[in-house]
């Protein structure tokens, strides 16, 4: 077996093996894992190298000199997130060799996903996958494993039924929405951020019906976009929780650093709108929304993990349906292999 495949690997923290609030400890932003993925390229040890970060995920994809790469990888991953590497270590994983293609294959089909089916974690790999390209930092390897894993989530999407069923934060919120409000006509939403989640989100409870929407966004330029999009208005994110009280649905997504909404805050806002419930989804990692206002009389919020739990009830209607999306990876995933290897065997004589 050529020893260059050997050292393929992939580390990774996803919400299979953290929690919420250590995901939002390790939350580094799109500049930081940029920052990462280049130091990562431009160690001697390391020929390949690829960052794959969303709400739910932290991935470093890799190809090394030698199988002895993992304790630098993990350190710098740790440097880069501010966490300690026994933090790290018990909220993460290592893949190599084949179990890395298989794993690829599986997270760009929505297998690995949280809400599993849904579709927007292969636009992610296929940005990650541009930027790194972009960037210089991949190679025959990964350029291969990526490409070859958006043609086995079209084929396995294709073949299945693995998408049937709420698998968007955008069709939970709205069911959600509908539940609390009865019809979401005179309902008024703002958006907190201007996020792809938060954006699909007010898209689709657009299209059922809410025709009251404002953005709030660090940047107003951006807030303003995307409003106009919407067909809403746009304020500046300093002056949101004045406005609290005039909004039924909040939606939070912004990047910022600490809690944006505070219980205090909800409560205030409660007092002068006492006949209106507060419907909040918060899908920012760190969290916008303090969580304790959850147990405030009239307040409905959600968080990333919430809104999933919700969207895989369905689950056990389709686990043959996942089964058989699996078995169809291994094959594409051994396949693949078989190329690599041969390729990198041609490549080494």
């Amino acid at each position: 077996m050529s020893e260059v495949l050997q050292s393929l690997f992939v580390l990774g923290s996803t919400h299979h093996e953290a929690p919420l609030e250590v995901r939002e400890r390790m939350a580094i932003t799109p500049a930081i894992a940029a920052t990462l993925r280049q130091e990562l390229n431009e160690l001697e040890g390391v020929r390949e190298c690829l960052v794959v970060n969303t709400c739910n995920r932290l991935e470093v994809y890799g190809l090394a000199n030698s199988t002895n790469i993992e304790t630098i990888v993990r350190d710098q991953l740790c440097a880069h997130s501010g966490v300690s590497r026994a933090l790290l270590d018990a909220h993460s994983f290592w893949h190599t060799n084949l179990d890395v293609l298989q794993h690829a294959l599986e997270v760009s089909t929505g297998l690995d996903s949280q809400m599993i089916g849904e579709t927007d974690i292969l636009g992610q790999m296929k940005n990650a996958y541009a930027d790194a390209r972009a960037a210089q930092c991949t190679g025959v390897v990964l350029n291969r494993l990526f490409e070859k894993s958006f043609q086995a989530a079209k084929s396995a999407r294709t073949q299945t039924r693995i998408t049937r069923g709420q698998v968007s934060i955008g069709n939970v919120a709205v069911d959600l929405a509908n539940r609390i409000f009865g019809h979401l006509r005179d309902s008024r939403v703002l958006l907190l951020g201007s996020g792809d989640v938060a954006e699909k989100t007010a898209q689709s409870l657009k299209s059922r019906g809410v025709a009251d929407i404002t953005v709030a966004s660090r940047t107003f330029e951006n807030a303003h976009v995307l409003a106009h999009s919407l067909g809403g208005a746009a304020i500046e994110l300093s002056d949101f929780s004045a406005q609290l009280k005039r909004f039924d649905i909040v939606i939070s997504s912004t990047t910022a650093p600490n809690m944006l909404i505070e219980r205090a805050m909800i409560a205030s806002a409660l007092k002068q709108r006492p006949d209106r419930p507060f419907f909040l989804i918060d899908v920012a990692l760190p969290r916008d929304i303090d969580p304790t206002a959850d147990s405030l009389e009239n307040v409905y919020l959600y968080n990333l993990d919430d809104l999933s739990a919700i969207a895989n009830e369905n689950l056990e209607l389709r686990k043959a349906e996942i089964e058989q999306a699996r078995t169809i990876l291994k094959g594409h995933a051994w396949n693949l292999w078989l190329q690599l290897r041969r390729r990198t065997i041609m490549a080494e004589h």
